[in-house]
């Protein structure tokens, strides 16, 4: 008789309450597009990868220990989250940015010593229990902008970096982190032998570091999750800025339509049609040194387009410049990466024929879309959006 299958992990009320706080850090992020200039782009692109960052160690540190997570734990990230969420509108506008920094240091550093405790190694995603990338961010405590954000995108290239490099080479990473362990021992040694001579006392005894891997099914619904987080606040977007229109004209319901439209193509691009951005297979096995940078931009292409819609909501006429290459750009990127990562087997064929034209698609209407009414330029948008969405069946009848 074959033994039953193991029941399938899905998320906690805990891991559901924890992205609660993602939710207000995505709307407090999106507002910062509404007024787009290079210096608050670049802004953008740091301040969500710290939030996604955050997000990502304590995700994985939920997959990885289950029922062994700590309530604690996950309650002190929320509020530190909660903190840099409320620090970006005051950093933006040139306030000090000691609250954001300091909270996100602390988050990270939390989720470092809770990875370190349970002396488990993710060493397919190794950054998330290494500290590396947060020295530049300590260092911008002295500094004015522009090299305080110089500084923070250094934090996250030397982050990025440790980690893709790191999880090339497991087997090192463990022998590293066992070195570091015996070390600490020693000192532990030490430091008993001076407070109490001449008597034998062994260090507390510490598990050894070993390597774990992530519970795919589970990890798989949780960045799926976190998509939908990214696609509520762009209905959000768009239902706000609609509902301050007093008389709907024809362009408007043709706007709002096509707006929702586009959005649901996104939603099925995701996670329905499989994108490798936020998996949703149990069969999946894309390595995530691969899958995790993919589900960054792919989230932030997607916050891109909200906070474009909800720019351009409200305008019945031509689009502001700013705001409709904020949308077409978060369009390209978001065709542009998770479209060719999203299908195995068929990559270059996909890239050439589907995904590098519904790229250069969204770029060619940021380009001339300024004599668009606006709910065209975002129709086109969606049918860029169907051409992928249709390439199944398209494949299927050349079959």
């Amino acid at each position: 008789m074959s033994e039953p299958a193991a029941e399938e992990r899905h998320a906690t009320w805990l891991e559901l309450f924890f992205d609660l706080v993602i939710v207000a850090a995505v709307a407090q992020l999106a507002h910062l597009l509404h007024e787009p200039d290079a210096e608050r782009l670049l802004i953008f692109g740091i301040l969500y990868y710290a939030m996604w960052s955050v997000w990502t160690g304590f995700t994985l540190y939920a997959n990885v220990a289950a029922s062994r997570i700590r309530l604690i734990t996950m309650l002190g990230a929320m509020f530190g989250i909660a903190v840099m969420a409320a620090s970006v509108t005051p950093l933006v506008d040139g306030d000090r940015p000691q609250r954001f920094i300091i909270a996100y240091v602390a988050c990270r550093m939390l989720a470092i010593a809770s990875w370190k405790k349970s002396a488990e190694v993710m060493t397919e995603w190794p950054g998330v229990h290494q500290a590396v990338g947060l020295i530049p961010w300590v260092a911008s405590l002295g500094f004015g902008a522009p090299v305080r954000y110089w500084l923070w995108a250094a934090g996250i290239a030397f982050d990025l970096g440790y980690t893709l490099l790191a999880a090339r080479h497991p087997d090192r990473l463990i022998a590293e982190e066992r070195h570091e362990h015996e070390q600490h021992q020693r000192r532990w040694a030490t430091v008993l032998a001076r407070r109490r001579p001449g008597r034998a006392t062994a260090p507390p005894a510490l598990p050894e570091p070993h390597a774990v891997t992530a519970d795919r099914p589970h990890l798989g619904e949780r960045l799926g999750l976190f998509v939908i987080i990214v696609l509520g606040e762009a209905v959000a977007q768009l239902v706000n800025e609609a509902a301050d229109v007093t008389l709907w004209s024809y362009e408007i319901w043709f706007l709002v339509l096509t707006g929702f439209g586009l959005l649901v193509a996104l939603w099925w691009l995701t996670l329905q049609y499989g994108s490798a951005a936020a998996p949703v297979s149990g069969a999946w096995t894309r390595a995530l040194r691969a899958t995790m940078p993919v589900h960054y931009l792919t989230t932030a292409a997607i916050v891109a387009i909200a906070a474009g819609l909800g720019g351009l909501a409200g305008e019945a006429e031509h689009a502001d410049p700013a705001m409709r290459w904020v949308l077409c750009g978060g369009a390209a990127l978001y065709f542009l990466v998770a479209g060719p990562l999203g299908i195995s087997g068929a990559a270059l064929r996909w890239t050439l024929g589907w995904a590098l034209p519904a790229a250069a698609g969204a770029i060619l209407l940021g380009l001339t879309g300024a004599h668009l009414p606006v709910w065209v330029l975002v129709a086109g948008l969606l049918l860029l959006a169907l051409w992928q969405v249709g390439y199944r069946r398209v494949q299927a009848r050349l079959r």
